[in-house]
């Protein structure tokens, strides 16, 4: 069976393209050019690029410079794409040479065919629309790419930042729940003192919204983008009346307060606004990794670990052990968050391997970061739903293990002493007697005394939750 083909040409010579494509000869030679991951341009790129083309349009039809028929239809052609219609036609893998002239291209072509469809022209005949001329007016790969990809990161911040203040409210909430649940605080996985187990959870809430805050405050590395200045910041083949009004006009089409930049040299030659929100994603992870370490050890066991917390258990763990359920949703966010560091550095690199007025790389940095923000997004979702709504506490074991611990000793000494208080830590480790009790039989303290001073709310109570519980007391 063979396919009918069209026969088109480019700086480079001819090529047959298929005769029902919307894509062109340069698209296709960058598909062939560039096997590499088998991974398409994003599809929230792909919309983000045609508003572009669809603000250009409507600018240079403004200007006098674009016909208001080959203006029409290339805005009609934008909506189509922006619609999802033809994503079908976006061919080139996302990392490819060449600083995004084929992501660039590839969109001209299907604009510009499609449009030219509309005015009653066959695909590849370029007379009515052209890729170039029309469609490209007033453009380079080198404006129109990176704007691309600034707005394309707002979209995707956008749900992370809402699922980041869902797992901020379920992590609250088990804050408020496990607040009367006191067990042993540990550092460098020895004991150290009593917590309240609602005082972890709260300390999780308020790593999160730290988290949530920096990405909020990262929104503003991408709203100045450097359209307009074409090929070096220079403005080459821009119109007056285009370069004032190009970024007004995406501004009303994306809802976003964008502002064209300063010092478009600049803009266009470096990438640190992207290697900034890198940083605060991959910030982001790697704390949601540390919590999720801590997840797993405190509901280890279930009879021979810490066995703390009961993480719920959503599927067998065990092909040949049975009954053995893992802690599988905190194991695949730490996984996500080696991904996101492993991105973040391939980031960094193509950010820092950038030369004179241009970085070639942006292809490789929009494909990482654009990856490891969707899937930092899915993993809060899975995190919030599929395991910190039904964790639940082990209030017993959790009270035996501080109440065994030779850590509340620690409590003692305002008392009697770091000296003393630690001669009854080491003897109840040896002993296996407990703090009280040898307190007791050394009748270093009456019980009375001994009572109030290894209270474990009195212990775990901070700044002025400790004094009302003292005036309380005294009341009593």
């Amino acid at each position: 069976m063979t396919t009918e083909t069209r026969l088109e040409a480019d700086s480079i010579g001819t090529m047959e393209v298929p005769a029902e494509a919307y894509y062109g000869v340069q698209a296709l030679r960058a598909k062939q050019n560039f096997p590499i991951t088998g991974t398409k341009l994003h599809p929230v790129f792909i919309r983000n690029l045609a508003q572009i083309k669809k603000a250009a349009a409507i600018t240079n039809n403004n200007a006098g410079l674009l016909p208001e028929d080959k203006a029409d239809a290339i805005v009609r052609a934008c909506d189509e794409v922006i619609a999802g219609k033809l994503a079908e036609e976006f061919i080139v893998d996302a990392i490819q040479g060449g600083a995004g002239t084929s992501a660039n291209m590839n969109m001209n072509e299907v604009i510009a065919n499609r449009a030219g469809e509309i005015l009653g022209c066959p695909k590849g005949s370029y007379k009515m629309v052209h890729p170039n001329d029309h469609v490209n007016m007033a453009q380079s790969t080198n404006d129109v790419i990176p704007t691309a990809g600034k707005l394309t990161v707002l979209d995707l911040l956008a749900p992370l930042e809402k699922a980041l203040i869902r797992l901020e409210k379920e992590l609250a909430k088990k804050a408020e729940e496990f607040d009367d649940v006191i067990t042993m605080g540990r550092t460098q996985l020895q004991d150290a003192v009593p917590i309240r187990l609602g005082q972890v959870f709260h300390g999780y809430a308020s790593m999160v919204s730290r988290d949530r805050k920096r990405i909020e405050k990262a929104h503003r590395e991408m709203y100045t983008v450097n359209l307009g200045g074409t090929a070096v910041g220079t403005a080459i083949n821009v119109s007056d009346s285009y370069f004032y009004k190009i970024v007004p006009n995406l501004e009303k089409l994306t809802g976003y307060p964008l502002k064209q930049a300063e010092d478009l040299f600049d803009a266009t030659e470096n990438l640190d606004g992207f290697v900034a929100v890198s940083g605060v994603v991959k910030t982001c992870a790697v704390d949601l990794s540390k919590m999720c370490n801590d997840l797993r050890l405190m509901s280890s066991g279930p009879k021979t670990g810490f066995g703390e917390i009961n993480l719920p258990a959503k599927q067998n763990g065990s092909s040949i052990m049975p009954g053995k359920v893992n802690p599988v949703i905190p194991e695949v966010v730490s996984q996500v968050a080696f991904h996101i560091v492993g991105h973040d550095t391939t980031i960094t690199m193509a950010a820092e391997a950038g030369q004179l007025e241009l970085n070639a790389f942006e292809p490789v940095v929009f494909c990482n970061l654009f990856e490891s923000i969707t899937t930092l997004e899915k993993a809060v979702d899975t995190l919030s739903v599929n395991c910190i709504t039904g964790i639940t506490a082990n209030r017993k074991r959790c009270k035996d293990l501080m109440e065994s611990s030779a850590g509340i000793a620690t409590a003692l000494c305002p008392h009697i002493g770091y000296k003393a208080s630690a001669t009854i830590a080491k003897t109840a480790v040896k002993t296996g007697k407990s703090v009280r009790e040898l307190v007791l039989e050394q009748e270093i303290m009456t019980e009375k005394e001994l009572e109030e001073v290894l209270d474990p709310y009195l212990m775990t109570e901070v700044g002025e939750e400790r004094k009302e519980d003292e005036a309380r007391r005294k009341a009593c």
